[in-house]
C-alpha cells in the first residue's frame, strides 16, 4: 500500500476507486465500505483509494475556535489506521493536512482540483450523509451531478449496524471511555490495542520495582485513559501479560504529555526501539494524582495485584470450559 502525504505526484495518479473519510478506529461500518471500493477497484481494473485527514477536522475547527476541548477523542493513531486500510486491501492512501486552505475549498474547487487533477477518481463511495466543501456546501446530490459532467460514479452506502444500533466512530469511543472491551470488540471487529515504538522515559518505574515499556502517544485526547490489565503481543511467539497506564501522569509529569506505560509481569529485557501492540483487557480505574512517590507507589503495587488476579481467574476459567468438553 502507498501513502501519500497530500496529493500524489502526477507520476501516480493512477485512476481510482476512491472513499473519503476519517476512518478513526476503522470499524466494521468502515470494513463494509472499504470492502465496497476493494470490490469495485477489483472490477474496474483500477486502484483502491481512500482519502483521509490529518488532523480530523473537527480537532482542526475545535483548536481554531480555541476551544481545544471539543476536539474529538481519538481511537486510533495513524499508524494503526494505516495497518487497518492496508489489512481491508486498499492500495493507496492520501493523508491530506487539513488545513485553512483546504477548508476554504468550495465544493466546485473540492470537485475538480481534489477529485478530478489530483486523484483522478472515476468511483466514488462515500456515506449517505457525506458533505463537503467549505460550510459543508456540497452533497451527495452534488457529487451526483459532477459525476455526470466529468464522468465518474458516485455511490452512497447505508449505515451498518450492531444489534440494531448505528456503528460510528462515536459509539466505539462510548464504549472505550465505559471500560467496555467486549462491546468495542464487537463494534471493530477486533479487539481493542495500541501498537507504537517502544521510547527511553526518565527509568522512574525501574526504581520502584515496576519498570515500564514507555510508548508515545501522539494526540491529546485518547479515547480511554486510566489504569488497566493488558496483554502485550511482539515480545514473544504468545502475549505476555501486564497492566498499563494510559494517560498524563500527573503525579510524576506536569507536561500534558499523554504516555502509555506498560509494566510486562516478570519480564526484564531492553525493548527500546521494537514496535508492540498493546491489547486492552480490563479497566482498573482512573488516573489519579497522589500526593508523594510512596503512595503512588503502593497504588501501582495494588494495580499489579489485581491485575495478575483477573489472569489467574481468566486462566481457571479457560482449564474449566476445557474440562466441561
Amino acid at each position: 500500500m502507498k501513502v501519500f502525504r497530500g496529493l500524489p505526484n502526477a507520476e501516480s495518479r493512477a485512476p481510482c476507486a476512491l472513499t473519503i473519510g476519517n476512518f478513526d478506529g476503522v470499524h466494521r461500518g468502515h470494513q463494509a465500505l472499504l470492502a465496497q471500493v476493494r470490490e469495485a477497484a477489483s472490477r474496474l481494473g483500477l486502484d483502491a483509494a481512500v482519502m483521509t485527514f490529518e488532523p480530523h477536522p473537527r480537532e482542526f475547527f475545535a483548536q481554531r475556535a480555541g476551544m481545544p476541548e471539543k476536539a474529538p477523542q481519538r481511537i486510533a493513531n495513524l499508524r494503526d489506521k494505516l495497518q487497518s486500510l492496508a489489512n481491508a486491501g486498499i492500495d493507496r492512501v492520501i493523508v491530506e493536512h487539513f488545513s485553512s486552505n483546504f477548508a476554504g475549498l468550495s465544493p466546485q474547487d473540492f470537485i475538480e482540483k481534489i477529485l478530478l487533477q489530483g486523484l483522478h477518481v472515476r468511483w466514488l463511495l462515500v456515506g449517505e450523509d457525506f458533505c463537503f466543501g467549505a460550510k459543508r456546501a456540497g452533497n451527495i446530490a452534488t457529487l451526483i451531478e459532477a459525476g455526470k459532467k466529468y464522468g465518474f460514479e458516485v455511490h452512497t452506502m447505508p449505515n451498518v449496524n450492531n444489534q440494531g444500533v448505528r456503528i460510528s466512530s462515536s459509539s466505539v469511543r462510548t464504549a472505550l471511555a465505559a471500560g467496555d472491551f467486549e462491546h468495542a470488540r464487537q463494534l471493530l471487529g477486533h479487539p481493542y490495542a495500541i501498537s507504537g515504538h517502544v521510547i527511553h522515559g526518565k527509568k522512574l518505574g525501574r526504581s520502584i520495582g515496576f519498570p515500564t515499556l514507555n510508548m508515545r502517544v501522539g494526540h491529546k485526547r485518547p479515547a480511554l485513559s486510566g489504569i488497566f490489565v493488558v496483554q502485550v503481543h511482539g515480545l514473544g511467539p504468545q502475549p505476555l501479560p501486564a497492566v498499563a497506564s494510559l494517560g498524563v501522569r500527573p503525579t510524576v509529569d506536569d507536561s500534558g504529555r499523554v504516555l502509555l506505560e506498560t509494566h510486562v509481569f516478570d519480564f526484564n529485557q531492553h525493548c527500546y526501539g521494537k514496535l508492540l501492540r498493546i491489547e486492552f483487557l480490563k479497566k482498573l480505574r482512573d488516573e489519579e494524582k497522589y500526593v508523594d512517590l510512596p503512595t503512588l507507589t503502593a497504588a501501582i503495587e495494588r494495580d499489579a495485584v489485581n491485575a495478575r488476579a483477573y489472569f489467574t481467574e481468566q486462566a481457571s476459567f479457560a482449564i474449566s470450559a476445557t474440562d466441561r468438553i
